[in-house]
């Protein structure tokens, strides 16, 4: 049996993440797998979005400015270089221990590396910090190289995580993705989507709860995009057994 540990969507909180590793004994103050991480006996699950503040105040906190300005060219740069030295550390925590640290690639994350997708929030601010044609750079070629290998699905047995959900269309962020409804609402609306894929638990992000991670127990699943509410989630698997989890459960940190 082993420790999955699962953090929701980082958007450029690093310090949050971080955090919540060092809270889950899966990093150390020098940001290093921990000895369990290392054995493999806990796994470490980031369900994608590594990039992009969520909103205005978000970018001025990543950058050290009063007001963050996505039209300004200096301000692009702040935010790319944080991001970037960030990065950095969190691959080298990977490159660690690569048997225990899974990154699952989220839909900001590929349009870091995919620019004909311009993503914004409700607020009417976009990402373009990534996007020379918008005034920002371009991510380094070894980061870029390190994001594309991230997969879009990790199965352990029957269990999934994933960044949207079971389904196979909510894997690829293309225009279909971004004209459909379903990817924010199909935990709602169609927590059937689980069983249907002969999974026995699924764990997926892109959705930001606001109360805390929302555990479905009826439908088997967790929605975990709520690393800003400082909570991750903890399961204990055992894929040889009938039913693989053997306990779920939202922790605060």
């Amino acid at each position: 049996m082993r420790k999955f540990l699962a953090f929701g969507d980082v958007h450029a909180d690093f310090d949050l993440l971080w955090a919540a590793l060092r809270a889950a004994s899966c990093a150390t103050l020098d940001g290093l797998p921990t000895p369990p991480v290392q054995a493999g006996l806990f796994q470490v699950i980031l369900i994608g979005d590594l990039v992009h503040p969520k909103n205005e105040r978000d970018y001025a906190r990543l950058t050290g400015l009063p007001r963050f300005d996505h039209k300004n060219p200096d301000h692009l740069f702040l935010a790319a270089r944080e991001q970037i030295r960030h990065l950095e550390k969190l691959r080298a925590y990977q490159e660690a221990a690569p048997h225990a640290v899974h990154i699952i690639l989220g839909n900001h994350d590929d349009a870091v590396l995919n620019t004909s997708y311009v993503l914004g929030t409700s607020g009417g601010m976009v990402h373009v910090e990534f996007d020379p044609d918008h005034g920002g750079l371009i991510l380094p070629d070894h980061l870029a190289a390190w994001m594309r290998s991230f997969p879009r699905e990790l199965r352990v047995g029957t269990v999934q995580f994933a960044h949207v959900s079971p389904l196979p269309a909510h894997a690829h962020y293309d225009d279909l993705f971004y004209a459909d409804h379903s990817p924010k609402r199909w935990f709602r609306e169609s927590p059937e989507y689980v069983r249907m894929a002969g999974l026995d638990y699924g764990v997926y992000g892109h959705t930001q709860i606001d109360g805390g991670i929302h555990l479905d127990e009826d439908h088997h699943l967790a929605m975990i995009d709520a690393l800003h509410a400082r909570e991750y989630l903890e399961l204990l698997l055992d894929p040889g057994q009938d039913e693989p989890v053997q306990n779920v459960r939202a922790v605060p940190f």
